[in-house]
């Protein structure tokens, strides 16, 4: 399946994380909230104007940066069963 990037997602998309680009501290703070490798990520929602997304792991909902969405490199797959 092709990777892509978080932010390039739209709402109620599912995804799964393949890997973090960040610089260490924003790797470890993604980390703390529950982004790991091989984790499934839904899209919930984009705020307009290039506001935050909200994204959900697990039953943890989480509003990100397009910025720091754009660092984390997912693999789209079908939603959860």
């Amino acid at each position: 399946m092709p990777s892509t990037t978080l932010a390039t997602l739209h709402p109620g998309e599912f995804a799964t994380i393949v890997a973090i680009h960040a610089e260490e501290a924003l790797h470890q703070r993604l980390l703390a909230l529950g982004f790991r490798s091989g984790k499934q990520i839904e899209l919930i929602r984009k705020a307009s104007f290039s506001g935050p997304l909200q994204v959900r792991i697990g039953t943890t909902d989480i509003l990100l940066r397009r910025s720091e969405a754009a660092k984390i490199t997912v693999c789209q797959g079908a939603a959860r069963t």
